[in-house]
C-alpha cells in the first residue's frame, strides 16, 4: 500500500492507473477505523481494480465547541488495517495541504443540510460537502463508497453528486453493528463502561418504532413519544427522532413506502446517531 500526503503525488498515481485503464473505488474516512470502515474497503476491493482510502479529520465540519481537537486519531493502527484489507493507496493529507488558503467557495445542499443534524450542527454538512467535493476532484473515482450509519450525510452527498453532475457512482452500504446492536462509530470510544451498556437502547428504540409502523400504526408522534420516553428514563438527552421518506428526508406522505427513522441523542458527553431504513406496505 502506498501512503501519499500531497495532492500532486496523488494525482500522479491516479493518472498512471487511468492510463492503464484501471477503475478506482474511493472510501473517504476520518480515521480511527473500525469494522464498518473495513467493510467499505472490502466491498471496494470487489468492485474496482484499485482502492483509495483517505484519512482526514476535516476541520470544516466541526463546530467551535465540538470535538475536533479530541477526535480519536490512530493512524498507525489504521494503516495496518488498510494494508490487511487490500487498500492500494492511502491519502493522508494535512490540513494545510487540503486548505492552503482560507476557503472562499461554498458547497451547500441547502434544504437537506439545515434539517435534523444540520439544525443542531449549523454548517456541518457544508463542511462535509466541500471536503468530499474536493476529494472527489482529487481522486476522480468511478465509485464512492459510504456507510449508511450517517444517513443524512449519505443523502447530502448523493444529492450534491447528482446536482453537480459529478461522474461518480455513490454506493451506500448497511451499517455495521456490534453484537448488541450498537452502530459502530469512532465516537463510541467516548462512552464510559456504564454508558456503553445502555447505548444499544438507541437501536432498540428505532426497531420498536419501525415495528409499530409495520403493524399499521400511523400516529407517528405518539409512537415517537412512547419510545423516546424509555430513552430519557435511561439517561439519554434526545436531540431529535424523525420518521422521514428516505429520498429527501422530508416528512412522509400516506403513500410513501420507503422510510427511514433518524435519531440523534447524547449519552453523557457522547453524541450518538443511528437510523433504520424500511419499506412500509401501503394498501391500494
Amino acid at each position: 500500500m502506498q501512503t501519499l500526503t500531497t495532492i500532486d503525488a496523488l494525482r500522479c498515481c491516479i493518472k498512471a492507473w487511468r492510463q492503464e485503464g484501471q477503475s478506482i473505488a474511493f472510501v473517504p474516512t476520518m480515521g480511527n477505523l473500525h469494522a464498518g470502515h473495513i467493510s467499505l474497503v472490502q466491498t471496494a476491493r470487489q468492485q474496482a481494480d484499485r482502492v483509495v482510502v483517505s484519512i482526514f479529520v476535516n476541520p470544516a465540519q466541526f463546530g467551535p465547541h465540538e470535538d475536533f481537537a479530541s477526535y480519536p486519531r490512530t493512524e498507525q493502527q489504521d494503516q495496518t488495517q488498510l494494508i490487511n484489507s487490500g487498500t492500494d493507496l492511502l491519502f493522508l493529507p494535512s490540513a494545510v495541504e487540503m486548505y492552503p488558503n482560507p476557503i472562499q467557495t461554498r458547497v451547500s445542499v441547502n434544504e437537506l443540510s439545515s434539517m435534523h443534524c444540520g439544525a443542531s450542527r449549523p454548517g456541518h454538512f457544508d463542511g462535509v460537502a466541500i471536503v468530499v467535493c474536493k476529494l472527489l476532484n482529487m481522486v476522480q473515482p468511478d465509485i464512492l463508497l459510504l456507510g449508511e450509519k450517517d444517513f443524512q450525510q449519505l443523502t447530502v452527498i448523493k444529492t450534491m453528486v447528482n446536482d453537480l453532475n459529478l461522474p461518480v457512482a455513490v454506493q451506500g452500504l448497511p451499517t455495521v453493528r456490534e453484537a448488541d446492536g450498537l452502530a459502530m462509530s469512532s465516537r463510541n470510544s467516548y462512552l464510559s463502561l456504564s454508558e456503553r451498556q445502555v447505548a444499544p437502547l438507541l437501536y432498540l428504540t428505532l426497531c420498536n418504532i419501525r415495528d409499530a409502523i409495520l403493524k399499521g400504526r400511523g400516529d407517528f408522534p405518539v409512537i415517537i413519544a412512547e419510545q423516546t420516553q424509555k430513552l430519557k428514563d435511561a439517561g439519554f438527552l434526545i436531540d431529535y427522532v424523525q420518521i422521514c421518506r428516505s429520498t429527501d428526508l422530508l416528512p412522509p406522505t400516506e403513500i410513501d413506502q420507503e422510510l427511514v427513522i433518524l435519531i440523534a441523542a447524547k449519552l453523557g458527553k457522547t453524541r450518538l446517531i443511528d437510523n433504520v431504513y424500511f419499506i412500509r406496505p401501503v394498501s391500494s
